[in-house]
C-alpha cells in the first residue's frame, strides 16, 4: 500500500485559490464582458436595420438601363437593396405611397411599415416588354371570350366580370370600363372575402411605357373606386423618370 503525502509546514501558507487560477478567472470576465458588448452592439446593429426592414431614406438617384429605356430612380423608392445601383437590371421593382406617389421617409415610415393600412402603397414592377399589347390592349382578343354571366356594376363606374371555371383565373375577376380616350380599362383582381382582408396586391394591371417598358402594378382593391387617377399617376411617374 502507498502512504499518503504527509502535508508540510508550507502547506499551511499556501493560498486556497492559485494566481494562475485568478488569471484564468480575470480572462473570462474580460472575455465575457467583450461578447456583452460586441453582443449589445450587434443588437444595436440589427435593431436599426430592422426598424428600416430594408427600406432606406435615401434619394440618391440611379441611372437603370432596361433594354432600350433608361430610367433614374431614386434609392427611396426601390424596395429590394441589391437593386439601388447604376447599371443594366432585368426589372426594377418599386414602391410608392399613396396618393403621393413618394419613396420611403421617417415621415411616411408608418405606411411602410403598418400591414392593417393596405391603401396606402402601390407596387410597381418596370421590365422589358415581351407582349405587343397591355393590359387594355389584351381585353377585347383574350379576356372578354373568357367572362362568363353578364357583367355586375362595380365602383366608380367599373363593370364586373366573372371568369370561366376552366378560364385558368381562378377566383380572379376583371374590372374594365371605357375611358374618356376611347380606350379599355381592365384590371384583375383576386377579392378579399371581407374588407379588413384586404391586401397591397389584390388587384393588378399592366400598361406599357417608353420604348419598351411593360410596368406591373398591384394596389389594394378598397383603392378601385380611384382606379383612374391612379392608372394616370402610375404612367406619370414612369414617364417622368425616363431619360432620353
Amino acid at each position: 500500500m502507498t502512504a499518503k503525502p504527509q502535508a508540510t509546514k508550507d502547506d499551511a501558507y499556501r493560498p486556497l485559490i492559485s494566481a494562475r487560477f485568478v488569471y484564468g478567472l480575470t480572462a473570462i470576465a474580460v472575455g465575457l464582458a467583450a461578447l456583452t458588448g460586441a453582443i449589445s452592439l450587434a443588437g444595436r446593429w440589427w435593431g436599426e436595420n430592422l426598424a428600416l426592414a430594408g427600406h432606406t431614406t435615401s434619394t440618391e438617384p440611379h441611372d437603370i438601363f432596361i433594354g432600350q429605356d433608361h430610367l433614374r430612380l431614386p434609392s427611396n423608392v426601390m424596395r429590394f437593396a441589391a437593386q439601388r445601383a447604376t447599371g443594366v437590371a432585368e426589372r426594377a421593382d418599386l414602391y410608392l405611397t399613396w396618393p403621393q406617389m413618394e419613396g420611403y421617409s421617417d415621415d411616411a415610415r408608418s405606411l411602410f411599415n403598418d400591414v392593417n393600412r393596405p391603401s396606402s402603397l402601390i407596387f410597381l414592377e418596370i421590365s422589358q416588354s415581351t407582349m405587343s399589347r397591355d393590359m387594355s390592349g389584351r381585353l377585347e382578343p383574350i379576356y372578354s371570350h373568357l367572362f362568363e354571366g353578364a357583367p355586375l356594376p362595380g365602383p366608380a363606374g367599373l363593370m364586373r366580370h366573372e371568369m370561366k371555371e376552366n378560364s385558368g383565373y381562378g377566383e380572379e375577376v376583371f374590372f374594365t370600363a371605357e375611358e374618356e380616350e376611347g380606350r379599355h380599362y381592365a384590371v384583375r383582381c383576386l377579392m378579399p372575402k371581407a374588407p379588413d382582408l384586404s391586401t397591397s396586391a389584390d388587384c393588378q394591371r399592366d400598361i406599357h411605357a417608353g420604348r419598351d417598358l411593360v410596368v406591373l402594378y398591384r394596389f389594394s382593391s378598397q383603392l378601385l373606386p380611384q382606379w383612374h387617377a391612379i392608372d394616370k399617376a402610375v404612367a406619370r411617374f414612369v414617364t417622368d423618370r425616363l431619360i432620353p
